[in-house]
């Protein structure tokens, strides 16, 4: 489970920002919103909120950020190559800062705090701690620069394994090379951490195409789209796979990142259809390809439905930016239902950015999976959840919707002027 994730000087998040899916006192929805395990209380979803270009994408974007330089910084980089972050440039104080990334995470009944901060040329901080429900965190290692004081008692796996990192790696992915256990369990959950852009969904195609391969996912996927109303009657995939030695180092270093394992010269997935007489009598059946006959809101809920699937049955996190684009409201509606449902028995966890107003609904969130993004006047992100906001004016049965359209959460386009400026660019 995903307790916590915190940035800092990445992009438009200037200062320290945390995303916290700790879930507050707050009894509302509790029974199917919230997971409890001992003392530990974590809601099972989070959405983003907040005007265009405030910050919401970013938030998502540190997250694959993170994920991808933890998986991959031990192999896919040189000594003294750069690293490829980008800190927050409008500010002559951060501009050649570290960038600040850490999550904390329960994981096989143990609480794990990892994170690093870095710059272009080098990793200049490193901590892993551990946790379990009856005992105080205790330190694995910890790292500053090149040097690294690694606990005898908790990370012997580490010891001797300095001399091997690179200053631009990460000590945790070298220990995991090198088949070391802690090491392994914390990249083990990075890996089950999956992102998804809502606006560039067809990266996924691939593994729902590789899930509609077996007859049982197949026939989960094709209910899945049956249910929300598309009228297909089957649905397959078909895939022609590429070696290795045919890609480019770009795209296979891109494609395991994302965890998505093999190669494919071409992925179609294809659906069928009813075809009917002048009487509406059905005389037989139409396949469709789906990038070329369907419409985009069916091709992307299709790409969504394998990773969403995966999701629930792993029990994993899902993190999908713009997940409102190009579906009927009542389709995002449902996708988020089903993190609260009998279906999620496993606990698993969305987080996701959108701009669908219609979800903000006490009857669908709690106060505490609900956060927003500004930007203030120096163009830096600020992060803040709407438990943070007076309690005497947002109460569990309020109407979130209404109260963040009139402005009173702020975290909205401010357009007093956009008419008259409008105006003025037609005089």
């Amino acid at each position: 489970m995903l307790l916590a994730f915190s940035v800092q000087n990445f992009k438009s998040i200037r200062d320290l920002q945390t995303l916290s899916l700790e879930a507050r006192s707050d009894e509302h929805l509790a029974w199917s919103h919230v997971v409890t395990d001992g003392k530990l209380r974590v809601v099972k979803s989070a959405v983003l909120y907040g005007a265009n270009a405030s910050g919401k994408s970013n938030v998502i974007e540190a997250l694959v950020w993170f994920r991808k330089f933890v998986l991959t910084s031990s192999k896919e980089g040189q000594a003294g190559e750069d690293i490829p972050v980008q800190p927050f440039l409008l500010s002559s104080e951060t501009e050649e800062a570290a960038s600040h990334f850490e999550v904390e995470f329960r994981w096989d009944g143990f609480d794990y705090r990892y994170g690093f901060e870095v710059t272009a040329q080098a990793v200049l901080s490193e901590w892993l701690y551990r946790k379990s429900p009856t005992a105080k965190e205790a330190r694995l290692f910890t790292r500053e620069g090149q040097n690294f004081r690694i606990s005898n008692t908790n990370f012997k796996e580490g010891s001797g394994l300095q001399e091997r990192t690179r200053p631009n790696a990460l000590f945790l992915s070298v220990c995991a090379q090198f088949n070391g256990q802690q090491a392994g369990r914390v990249l083990a959950w990075v890996q089950r951490l999956r992102t998804i852009s809502g606006l560039n969904e067809r990266q996924f195609f691939q593994f729902t195409a590789k899930q509609l391969q077996e007859t049982e996912n197949r026939q989960r996927i094709l209910e899945l789209a049956q249910k929300a109303d598309f009228n297909i009657q089957s649905i397959r995939s078909e895939l022609e796979e590429l070696g290795e030695k045919n890609a480019s180092p770009e795209v296979l270093a891109d494609m395991k990142s994302r965890g998505l394992g093999k190669l494919y010269r071409s992925v179609d997935i294809k659906t069928t259809h009813q075809k009917r007489d002048a009487g509406n009598n059905v005389v037989g059946e139409v396949e469709f390809d789906l990038m070329k006959n369907e419409s985009s809101g069916t091709q992307k809920f299709i790409a969504l439905s394998g990773p969403i699937l995966h999701t629930l049955e792993e029990g994993s996190i899902l993190v999908v930016d713009e997940l409102d684009a190009r579906l009927h409201p009542r389709l995002t509606q449902a996708i988020l239902d089903l993190f609260h449902s009998p279906a999620n028995r496993k606990n698993a966890q969305l987080v996701c950015a959108t701009h669908d107003v219609n979800l903000l609904d006490p009857e669908r969130f709690r106060r505490d999976q609900v956060w927003f993004c500004e930007r203030d006047e120096s163009g830096a992100t600020d992060l803040f959840s709407l438990a943070d906001i007076d309690s005497n004016l947002v109460r569990p049965t309020s109407k979130f919707s209404r109260q963040y359209m009139l402005g009173l959460f702020g975290a909205v386009p401010q357009l007093a002027h956009f008419q008259e400026a409008a105006v003025h660019a037609t005089e």
